[in-house]
Order: structure tokens, then sequence, then C-alpha cells
């Protein structure tokens, strides 16, 4: 189930930026006021208005009823964050957390031994059977 939302949040953040990134252009073309189309990244189709009138010989009058319409959305150009972009304490902060998150990892080849330089005491009298303590 983790992964399967890891995966999930992968792919929502990839599309995020990838939105965020790219220009966006809409276009439309209004006939008396009404919206006749609408295009991404390309120009909107005129209406037959256009051509009516042309056959008509109106070529010489202007079409007013008909209008074009386009709204841009600009998108990030600048992404990149350098370390020089980070006032001093940022940095600081950021090399510690590193270096104290990488070796929270690290995995040790033996178990340290606090007692190893240490003999054991000596069993001179047997203490279970002067305290009179048993396992039952």
């Amino acid at each position: 189930m983790k992964d399967l939302i890891r995966q999930i949040l992968s792919v929502g953040l990839a599309m995020l930026v990838l939105l965020s990134t790219v220009s966006w252009t809409v276009e439309k073309h209004l006939c008396m006021g009404r919206v006749m189309d609408i295009s991404l990244f390309a120009e909107a189709e005129h209406c037959a208005m256009e051509m009516a009138m042309a056959a008509m010989g109106d070529e010489t009058e202007e079409n007013h009823c008909c209008d074009d319409e386009s709204f841009t959305v600009s998108g990030q150009d600048d992404l990149k964050l350098t370390l020089t972009d980070l006032e001093l304490e940022q940095q600081v902060f950021l090399v510690a957390f590193t270096h104290g998150y990488l070796n929270l990892f690290e995995s040790l080849e033996e178990l340290p031994v606090p007692h190893e330089g240490y003999p054991p005491p000596l069993i001179t009298r047997d203490i279970h059977l002067l305290d009179q303590v048993f396992l039952i």
C-alpha cells in the first residue's frame, strides 16, 4: 500500500512540475458574443461568417460581429536552486542535517562490548545458596 501511495504522489508531483513549467496559450473565437471555438497551443478556427460575407460581396466592410481573444499563461523558467542562492545559516543547517541523516543509517560491523577489557569477578561462594534465591 505504501508503494502505491508513493508512486501516485511521485506521478502527481512530476505532473505538477511539468504543468507549472510549460507556457499555455488559449485562443477563443467569438461570433456575436458566443464562443465558437477554443484552442490550446494553436490558432482557433474561424466561423463560416467570414466566408459568407465574402460570398455576398461585402469584402470592403470589416466583420464586426466576430472577435478573437487569446491569453497566455507563462511558465517558470528558473527552477534550478543552487547552494549559492541560500544564506550561510541555511547552508550550515543543510550540511549538518545531511551529514547527521546519512550517518544515522551507517551499519556497524561488530556490536561494541562495553566491558570487554575487564575480567569477570571470581566466584568464591554460591550466591544463590547464601541468599536462598531459587528459580521455580
